[in-house]
């Protein structure tokens, strides 16, 4: 199911036959650096890994995390979405892109949409977001979609501290 549609490209829900190039994102040297292992180490794992913590967002919250492709051509490059994490207030924007496909705009252009949709859409008044103090490339993005550090938070049965980025839903004309 198509989400969002920009210039240059298409979120959709993530689906069993995405496992593959699950598989993929969630094993690249940046992903297990900065977001950490999600023990997915084979196709079975990948569509379990949907089945169980992608997909049932979609209905238990109305939004999820979406793969992103490039209209051009329907290759996949990376992901982008919101989700609810346990120990934050707010939905939480992350992303994340195959390494070939930085350096493109791809994750600026992508999050800006489902920034746009998560307040339009899903009508949320602050929109969150965490990173590591080391991921300079996710805090340059966090600060250009106009993200302001709020504070250092730790996750729930996690010991690394985060900075955790925030901004709120842009006022409407009276």
């Amino acid at each position: 199911m198509i989400i969002l549609k920009t210039e240059r490209l298409l979120l959709r829900r993530m689906t069993l036959n995405d496992d593959d190039f699950v598989l993929e994102l969630v094993n690249g040297p940046k992903w297990l650096k900065y977001i950490g292992s999600r023990d997915v180490g084979t196709l079975e794992q990948a569509r379990d890994y949907l089945e169980t913590k992608v997909i049932p967002n979609y209905e238990a919250l109305g939004f999820g995390f979406y793969i992103i492709e490039r209209l051009a051509d329907q290759v996949r490059v990376g992901n982008c979405g919101l989700t609810h994490r346990d120990g934050m207030e707010h939905a939480d924007i992350g992303y994340s892109l195959l390494e070939q496909y930085e350096g493109y705009g791809y994750a600026f252009e992508a999050a800006y949409a489902v920034l746009k949709y998560g307040f339009e859409t899903h009508k949320l008044d602050h929109i969150e977001a965490i990173a590591t103090s080391n991921n300079s490339r996710s805090l340059h993005l966090l600060r250009k979609l106009g993200m302001h550090h709020k504070k250092m938070i730790k996750l729930p049965d996690d010991d690394e501290e985060l900075m955790l980025f925030g901004i709120d839903a842009p006022q409407k004309e009276k």
